[in-house]
């Protein structure tokens, strides 16, 4: 990436460094009051819905390695790997919509096949 991201992917790109880094307070500062998430477990709306779908997460990450990351003027797309207390790596991306420094719309996708086998695994 050279040059200054555009300004959705500068939004994209604070964001995940601050659910990387285990703030969550700072990250749901990029979140819009009405974002709507679509996520494997369904559509979320809401930052309170948001905030309660991020929370567990964050609070079991170990580690996150950004892999890649794109965006223009209103999207972005940013790619991951995490390493979570259950499961050594686990992918992810999101494919956001920005509107005046606020992630108003977001499809998360992540692997959840790594935390099935650790749930199987530990039962």
């Amino acid at each position: 990436m050279t040059g200054t991201p555009r300004p959705a992917l500068r939004t994209a790109l604070a964001y995940h460094q601050a659910w990387a880094s285990h703030d969550l307070d700072q990250a749901m500062r990029y979140i819009a009051d009405d974002i709507i998430c679509d996520a494997p477990p369904g559509r979320l709306e809401g930052a309170e819905a948001y905030r309660a779908f991020m929370g567990p997460f964050v609070q079991i990450l170990t580690a996150a390695k950004l892999i890649a990351a794109f965006g223009d003027e209103t999207t972005a797309l940013i790619m991951y790997d995490t390493e979570t207390a259950p499961v050594k790596s686990a992918p992810g991306a999101e494919y956001v919509t920005v509107k005046d420094g606020k992630i108003t719309y977001s499809r998360f996708i992540f692997d959840r096949v790594p935390f099935e086998a650790a749930r199987k695994g530990s039962s």
